[in-house]
């Protein structure tokens, strides 16, 4: 084994090229703790919030001045090369997929985790690169549509930003769940969008889907492009309006939506909830995921040297489905 890591760090807020390579000391195993080799991480909308230290509101949580934990990424594929004396769940060579969580550090060689995070065995059905984005699209629009929205089969959905990881993945997830799917994406974007499921697409350079008639059981604002002040006339009498991007414009309108009418905006952070929750979800994923009914949208990978660059690919807001370095 070798004594050094390759990994990212942050040492100051900033745009992609505040990132640093960094060959930290090669982490030993805790008891319960698992050594993983990465073959594959994602790089998401959260990781480059979390980069550039947006929202301000969020710093308390990040770092004030700069980040906590220094080190980028969260979700991750790979095999385990060495475990604690007291580890149950994994065995050396297990090949196995999740995420960091607050701990940060999957773009990276090597990272160690505790066994009872969100870790599960990555099936063969999954390649490394697919398996890295799991926890960020699928995993994340599973929970805000089956536990915050609580979809029922034969509602109706607005899928805002059909094309990108939450919203390919919602696509899916909702179509699979039984529901008329609505989503927006561009022109060059709606075949395939179409081909994972939905039922209507519409082409957002072309066409305000808020400004139509249409009203929808629930709106997945899946990039934060909108608002409940402006979708709330597009919902049902009691529709709910998700996002996973929390604002204070967002927090406002939860607040409201609570005392006023049968509308509500609503958010519960994925990451923040029990390893064990996630790891159920994660296992719902992967019944879909080997029935067909759910396959990750990978856009591009690069190299793990490149993470500027794929950084930057990522801020572009084109991306369709899942960033990945290797």
């Amino acid at each position: 084994m070798t004594t050094t890591l390759t990994a990212w760090s942050i040492e100051r807020y900033g745009a992609p090229e505040v990132l640093t390579r960094v060959t930290p000391p090669m982490p030993v195993p805790e008891p319960t703790e698992i050594l993983i080799r990465i073959r594959a991480s994602a790089i998401t909308r959260a990781d480059g919030m979390m980069r550039s230290g947006r929202p301000l509101f969020a710093r308390p949580f990040l770092g004030l001045r700069r980040p906590r934990r220094n080190l980028l990424g969260t979700g991750l594929s790979g095999e385990v090369i060495a475990v604690g004396d007291k580890v149950t769940r994994f065995a050396l060579g297990d090949a196995v997929f999740g995420e960091a969580g607050l701990r940060f550090g999957a773009n990276a060689s090597h990272i160690c985790l505790d066994e009872s995070g969100v870790l599960m065995k990555k099936p063969d059905a999954l390649s490394h690169e697919d398996a890295a984005g799991m926890c960020d699209g699928p995993l994340t629009s599973y929970h805000f549509l089956h536990e915050i929205a609580r979809v029922r089969p034969g509602q109706s959905i607005l899928v805002l930003g059909g094309s990108g990881s939450l919203g390919s993945a919602a696509v899916q997830i909702a179509s699979a769940a039984g529901l008329h799917v609505t989503a927006t994406c561009s022109a060059r974007n709606a075949g395939l969008v179409a081909d994972l499921g939905a039922d209507r697409v519409v082409d957002y350079t072309r066409e305000d889907v808020i400004a139509l008639p249409n009203q929808y059981d629930v709106i997945f604002d899946t990039i934060g492009i909108s608002s409940y002040a402006v979708a709330r006339a597009r919902l049902t009498e009691d529709g709910r309006y998700i996002c996973p991007v929390l604002t204070l414009g967002l927090l406002g309108a939860m607040l409201i939506s609570r005392v006023v009418g049968r509308r509500r905006a609503l958010f519960a952070a994925a990451g923040l909830q029990p390893p064990e929750t996630l790891r159920r979800h994660l296992e719902s994923l992967l019944v879909m995921v080997e029935a067909g009914t759910l396959a990750p949208l990978l856009d591009r990978v690069y190299p793990l040297a490149d993470l500027i660059e794929a950084h930057r690919y990522m801020e572009t807001g084109h991306k369709r489905g899942n960033v990945v370095v290797t």
